[in-house]
């Protein structure tokens, strides 16, 4: 019976210290004015970013484990709830669905698309951030 206690206590310990020592990563975007669904993680691996001290350019790539349809209306909701117009959207059984937005001349694609485990976005877009002189 102790051995059983002395188990179950060493295993919630175990439990508590991987769920305190592995935080969920934040969302995380580049441009204040494009947020990110939530459920859908970062991945750096695959995204990368330019900035001089004219332009900022980004691809930024995040996965979750979300029904690509429901990303697709939240991605859509949030961004014309952050003053971007929403161009066109066109969905094809090769690519996922792509969406095209704009916002006080800066372009906004962003492409959805499922994997094997996980669904994808990626947000690539370019800021003209000063005139060129």
């Amino acid at each position: 019976m102790l051995s059983i206690r002395v188990i179950t206590v060493v295993t919630a310990v175990f439990a508590l210290a991987a769920c305190a020592s592995n935080p969920p990563r934040p969302v995380k975007s580049q441009f204040e004015d494009i947020p990110v669904s939530k459920g859908m993680s970062y991945q750096s691996g695959e995204s990368m970013s330019i900035e001089t001290p004219t332009v900022q350019a980004a691809r930024e790539v995040y996965r979750g484990r979300v029904e690509i349809e429901s990303l697709a209306t939240a991605t859509r909701t949030t961004l014309e709830a952050n003053g971007w117009r929403h161009l066109n959207t066109t969905k094809t059984a090769q690519h996922g669905i792509n969406q095209v937005y704009e916002k006080q001349g800066t372009s906004l694609q962003v492409l959805l698309w499922e994997g094997l485990i996980y669904t994808y976005a990626e947000y690539t877009t370019a800021r003209v951030l000063q005139a060129p002189k």
